[in-house]
């Protein structure tokens, strides 16, 4: 396996988070033509945001949490020569988790559903780190 396939990963839980700048715009743009918000008061308050504009703008804000540890550990496992397909797999299964998460949250926004996929990234990134570990102790 080509190690730099590492990246394909890291690039769709980078789409993600464009794709998720788009639908707010969107969804901000949709709210301010139907007249729901003042644009002078969000600009300087974002609570005055309706709940369909809050949840995207808090699910991006997570896109910037636990993903950078994402990001590093796919650095560091490219830096080790590490990258072969259990940690390729891990990977992919990051961002699907990820994908998921950021589908519950600007959707139905159920909470325990949400902990859930957020607790299997967790779960999968502690892998990836073990993969890391184990390869810097061999």
């Amino acid at each position: 396996m080509n190690s730099s396939h590492i990246f394909w990963p890291v690039l769709a839980q980078v789409f993600l988070t464009l794709v998720l700048f788009i639908v707010l715009g969107a969804r901000k743009a949709k709210v301010v033509k139907a007249g729901k918000v003042n644009r002078q008061q969000a600009a300087l308050d974002n609570r005055v945001w309706p709940e369909e504009v809050v949840k995207v703008s808090n699910n991006i804000a997570n896109q910037f949490e636990v993903p950078i540890l994402f990001y590093v550990l796919c650095v560091v496992l490219y830096s080790i020569n590490a990258t072969g397909i259990v940690a390729v797999v891990l990977a992919y299964m990051f961002v699907a988790s990820r994908y998921a998460h950021a589908w519950v949250h600007v959707g139905s926004n159920y909470v325990p559903m949400r902990l859930r996929l957020f607790m299997v990234g967790c779960v999968v990134l502690l892998a990836m780190l073990g993969v890391a570990v184990w390869k810097l102790a061999a």
